[in-house]
Order: C-alpha cells, then sequence, then structure tokens
C-alpha cells in the first residue's frame, strides 16, 4: 500500500501497487495491463477513478519481454539492469507512462517490432503534417492491427480532440527496410528507451 490523493476531492487514502508483474504466474494480469485497468483507483471518498502512475516491472517470460515503467527520469537499478542483459533474445524496454506500457505489450503481442513502428510513426507524422502542420508533433499510439491486409490502427490527440488513423501494413514494411538500410540504427544495449525522441536522434 501507498499513500495518494484523490485528483477529483483531494482526500488522502492508501492504494495497492505492484512493483512487479509477471504474467506468466498470474496470466490475469495482463488483459488488465492491456485495457489500463490495473493502474485505476476509485476514490472511496466520492467515487472518482483516479490514474496510478508508479514503477512496477512488466514480464511475459513466454514471449521473453520486459518492460519497466519508470515515471520521470528514473533508471532501473544498475545491478539489476546488468543481470538482465544476460537473458538471451529478451526485449527490455523502458517507458515513462502507462499508455506507453500498454502500447508495448499491443505491438509486441501483434508481433511487431518497436523500432520499426516508432520509424513507422515517424513517416506517418510528416503525412499527416502536410495537411495539418499541427501533426508533426502528434503522439501516436498502436492500438491494433486490423482487416485482411493488417492495417495499423493508431490514435493520436489532436486539437484537444482523440483522432484515429488506419496505416496500411506496406507502410510498416517500408518503415522495416529504413532501418535494414540503416544498421546503426539500433537500440542501446539492455534496457532501452524506444519512443520518437529515439528516432529523431538519427532522421530528422
Amino acid at each position: 500500500m501507498v499513500p495518494a490523493n484523490c485528483s477529483h476531492c483531494h482526500q488522502p487514502t492508501e492504494i495497492d501497487v505492484r512493483q512487479s508483474i509477471n504474467v506468466a504466474l498470474d496470466p490475469e494480469l495482463k488483459a488488465r495491463v492491456k485495457d489500463g485497468s490495473l493502474f485505476v483507483w476509485e476514490c472511496p471518498y466520492c467515487g472518482h477513478r483516479n490514474l496510478a502512475l508508479y514503477q512496477t516491472l512488466y514480464h511475459d517470460p513466454d514471449a521473453k519481454l520486459m518492460v519497466w515503467l519508470l515515471p520521470g527520469q528514473a533508471q532501473p537499478p544498475q545491478q539489476v539492469a546488468e543481470a538482465v542483459k544476460q537473458l538471451d533474445g529478451y526485449t527490455l524496454r523502458i517507458v515513462r507512462e502507462v499508455g506507453d506500457l500498454v502500447e508495448k505489450v499491443n505491438l509486441h503481442d501483434a508481433g511487431l517490432d518497436d523500432t520499426v513502428l516508432e520509424m513507422c510513426k515517424w513517416v506517418t507524422r510528416r503525412e499527416l503534417a502536410e495537411k495539418n502542420p499541427a501533426a508533426m508533433d502528434a503522439r501516436l499510439r498502436f492500438l491494433r492491427l486490423e482487416g485482411a491486409d493488417n492495417d495499423l490502427v493508431m490514435a493520436f490527440p489532436l486539437n484537444g480532440q482523440m483522432q484515429m488513423v488506419n496505416i496500411g501494413f506496406n507502410v510498416y514494411e517500408d518503415a522495416r527496410g529504413i532501418l535494414q538500410r540503416n544498421p546503426s540504427v539500433k537500440p542501446a544495449e539492455g534496457f532501452a528507451e524506444i519512443n520518437a525522441g529515439w528516432i529523431e536522434q538519427f532522421f530528422r
């Protein structure tokens, strides 16, 4: 239990948090991560639903995926970070927000590579910006694959409203080709933070 204050009535209370999430040991947690409900708590005083943002390590041993949710600029403990480097074939990621954790789990389940997805987003933002320059800074988030052609469905906030865009799988394949032609564009060893800022280091 940790202390928390309701964002609506500001009353203090205590909430349950999970410092680790192993979906092999507790499979039902995966669905609660994917729909975000694991990080939502209801105020006992006014009933308002709040988002709990705290450090936790998501681990899916079968998928060989570890995602560390580290709000702010926190970093994994050095001893742990060094130890997990020895895990063969694992994807190791750092995210800063609950929505980013949800996206990593969803795209991994869909068989997608997050480095390729960030390249795909980079291309898509520029295409969207041709019609609306504000879209250049849009935070695209992958939701799912859809249809017989496996279109990538993404959401992003723009002008105060949530927008949806379907991106042909060919765009993802083109993005993969770009990265294959640029082998220096790859994640750092160990827990890597793969997001828009990461891809912008290499392409502007």
